[in-house]
């Protein structure tokens, strides 16, 4: 089956430039070409989902690939994962809008492609309309949802029609008939409540309350939570819990003046799991493969892209040395053979085609969770992120002999 290709003249079947026709001069530092290569990764891997469901055949043309015995169940879920997982990293990227630089032109295309995909999602008759309420997934689905309309307010969410826009509203508050499990979870039904706040006005502050005071409650210290009473040795303080908790209640601060104790706390928190995560990718790009979820492959620095994003990074860490870790993880995770099948999909791996690392909650839809590694080309091209020069991480020193820093756990209440 071959599928439309909507962007005329871009190969998304490899990694290479988007600008194949761009001169060398224009492309003159390997700078530019590290923006270059994470928005060509991020749109090879957001392409398939974005095309189809704005063509509105993503149920008939997606393939459904789940542990044996479960694709039929994961049918009604997987393509709000994978619309929901998509946007929420490729939102950022979307909100420096339309220009009339290549990139500029691209954004534009795919900011279109986007609505028209939220349009066929949420819209009843279409062929796409997906489902919020059955069973209890569509709930971390439609967060992920709602934390990509956090991420992009004007264009995922002011460039949809009126329609759209009431539509969605309705699908978001449909989702809070399913009961979360007591754990991260409740962070699903605290982001959907802080963008109807944003975007309704009309929403329930105890979903959030309840949310943040059991994290308070989960903290373990040094900078890392609890997922529910217990500590689990996983990635999900970097997948949900901490990305979520720094983005309610910055959304709940700007909205209504609350919570500003609660930004400052949680953000001196993520800054010590950032400097964390960033030790632990190794010298080459890998990093342990411990707890679930491991599909998600680079999705599981989410956290450290989002403080480079939201220029919160620790001190000891240079934002061009955090390009420099991410883009070696971007590229060992996506770049093995058979991470993508013939027709552009991603398959469930860590490093290529694993269908074993696919938990029973784990299908096609679930592994573009991967797109929240590339948070940072939400930042300009002309920002120290990506103008900086290229800076060895932390392990990549360590392992080579040279200097670097010796890590400091949090040592206070924080």
């Amino acid at each position: 089956m071959i599928r439309r290709k909507f962007i005329k003249g871009i190969s998304f079947l490899g990694a290479g430039s988007i600008w194949p026709h761009t001169s060398a001069t224009s492309l003159n530092t390997s700078i530019r070409s590290d923006r270059e290569y994470w928005i060509s990764m991020l749109l090879k891997i957001a392409e398939p989902v974005l095309t189809t469901l704005s063509d509105d055949v993503i149920k008939q043309q997606m393939p459904v690939e789940a542990v044996q015995g479960t694709t039929e169940e994961r049918k009604k879920v997987t393509y709000l994962e994978a619309i929901g997982r998509t946007l929420a990293g490729l939102a950022p990227w979307l909100e420096l809008g339309p220009d009339g630089t290549t990139e500029g032109k691209l954004r534009e295309k795919f900011i279109k492609l986007s609505i028209s995909s939220i349009h066929n999602s949420v819209s009843p008759g279409t062929s796409s309309f997906m489902n919020f309420t059955e069973g209890a997934q569509p709930l971390v689905d439609a967060a992920f949802l709602a934390h990509a309309l956090l991420r992009a307010p004007k264009q995922l969410w002011s460039n949809l029609d009126k329609e759209t826009q009431t539509h969605l509203i309705a699908a978001l508050k449909s989702t809070r008939i399913i009961k979360p499990y007591f754990s991260n979870w409740l962070l699903f039904t605290a982001i959907i409540e802080a963008a109807l706040l944003k975007f309704h006005k009309d929403y329930d502050a105890v979903r959030i309350d309840y949310a943040i005071q059991q994290h308070e409650q989960w903290y373990k210290g040094d900078g890392v939570y609890g997922d529910g009473p217990d500590f689990h040795y996983d990635y999900y303080n970097s997948y949900v819990i901490q990305p979520m908790l720094l983005d309610i209640v910055k959304t709940i601060n700007q909205e209504t003046g609350g919570m500003r104790d609660l930004v400052d706390r949680f953000t001196v928190r993520a800054k010590r799991y950032a400097a964390i995560q960033e030790r632990l990718i190794s010298p080459e790009g890998t990093f342990p493969p411990v707890g679930r979820s491991i599909a998600y492959r680079c999705g599981a620095f989410q956290l450290l892209a989002q403080m480079a994003l939201q220029k919160q990074l620790p001190e000891v860490l240079l934002p061009s040395q955090v390009r420099s870790a991410l883009t070696a993880v971007i590229r060992r995770t996506m770049e093995a053979s058979n991470t993508f099948d013939k027709n552009g999909w991603l398959t469930i791996g860590l490093c290529g085609h694993q269908p074993g690392v696919g938990e029973g909650y784990i299908s096609t839809g679930s592994l573009y969770l991967c797109t929240v590694a590339f948070l940072p080309l939400g930042l300009p091209t002309e920002d120290v992120f990506w103008s900086g020069p290229a800076i060895d991480w932390t392990s990549k020193k360590a392992f080579s002999g040279a200097e670097f820093p010796i890590d400091k756990a949090l040592t206070y209440s924080n």
